[in-house]
């Protein structure tokens, strides 16, 4: 049965899967405004256990589902395939039993690295797959997950080389190699879309804000979206989606970029060199897409949102880490 809110009674609940990641962060720091979060993740909450899922999400009964969990060790997924599809395949489609059990919107992350790297122009949502690594495989499976499951109510969005504060990732690992070697070789033959966690995390609140907006007036039927609160745009359809900011660069001119800004914040910088260098001299077990930018054209028709350039947003990112 359907259910329409009141917005006197109570906010919308989110159950956020994967709450301590460093997506998750941002998402439940700017949800927390309109929305009641519920943190869930390991060891509490193991989104590969059907029963325990089914039983944890029956039981909260939230409106929406944001999964920001995976296992996102690319190379490790290599070795560890098996698993990788439990986490990133296998266990969505438990996620999206649930929130069909429950009439809840899920929202699903996925990756660049669905796609085989061989275009020369932004991927958009309808272009055919190919991933080329085991990570990329399992996250695929989990797309089709949802999509096979029934469940009317979803937002797969698919980004691309994330970074943001409370975790691992590219920009960190630049800046304490800049402190410590004179010389580093990064490549530059793979070309992509950095994105900010910030800028991902509006993007989804964004579009869990406008399905929010439902009303039921008295004695009517059902009814469909109203426009959205907090654009002026008609709700955006359910179904797939890319958000990346907006460029695009290799991984040496994203390293160029990044060490430039950690200087002017006076970070203690002895780097003086930074060598560009093909895939074949760094190689790893994973195989990278080659080009993997992603089109986010459709994002911004059904939205009407600003989605502001990589350079800018990793400069919004320094000086956040600036007042931290």
């Amino acid at each position: 049965m359907t259910r329409y809110l009141s917005p006197v009674t109570r906010h919308p609940q989110i159950a956020l899967i994967g709450a301590k990641g460093m997506l998750a962060r941002k998402v439940a720091e700017q949800a927390s405004r309109k929305y009641t979060v519920i943190p869930l993740d390991l060891p509490e909450f193991d989104m590969t256990d059907r029963t325990r899922v089914l039983e944890r999400i029956s039981s909260l009964r939230p409106e929406i589902i944001i999964n920001c969990a995976a296992f996102t060790q690319v190379d490790r997924c290599e070795t560890e395939e098996v698993l990788a599809n439990k986490v990133n395949g296998e266990a969505v489609g438990f996620l999206a039993e649930a929130a069909k059990a429950v009439d809840a919107t899920l929202v699903h992350v996925s990756t660049d690295y669905v796609f085989s790297g061989e275009q020369n122009r932004p991927y958009r949502e309808d272009d055919p797959t190919g991933p080329q690594s085991a990570y990329g495989r399992s996250k695929l499976l989990g797309e089709q997950a949802i999509m096979s499951s029934g469940l009317e109510k979803y937002f797969i969005v698919r980004t691309s080389w994330l970074y943001g504060p409370g975790g691992n990732n590219f920009v960190e690992t630049m800046i304490r190699l800049a402190k410590e070697r004179e010389e580093l070789r990064v490549v530059a033959d793979q070309v992509g879309s950095p994105t900010y966690t910030g800028d991902l995390a509006e993007a989804i609140v964004r579009l869990v804000k406008s399905d929010t907006s439902r009303v039921k007036s008295k004695g009517s039927s059902p009814v469909t979206r109203h426009p959205s609160l907090v654009t002026g745009f008609p709700s955006p359809p359910f179904g797939l989606y890319h958000f990346a900011d907006e460029g695009q660069c290799s991984w040496h001119e994203f390293a160029m970029a990044i060490i430039d800004l950690a200087r002017e914040w006076g970070e203690p910088v002895v780097t003086r060199r930074i060598v560009p260098i093909t895939t074949a001299d760094y190689p790893l077990p994973a195989k990278r897409p080659a080009y993997s930018a992603l089109s986010n054209e459709k994002y911004k028709t059904v939205t009407g949102a600003r989605i502001p350039d990589w350079r800018e947003s990793l400069k919004n990112y320094f000086s956040e880490r600036g007042r931290v």
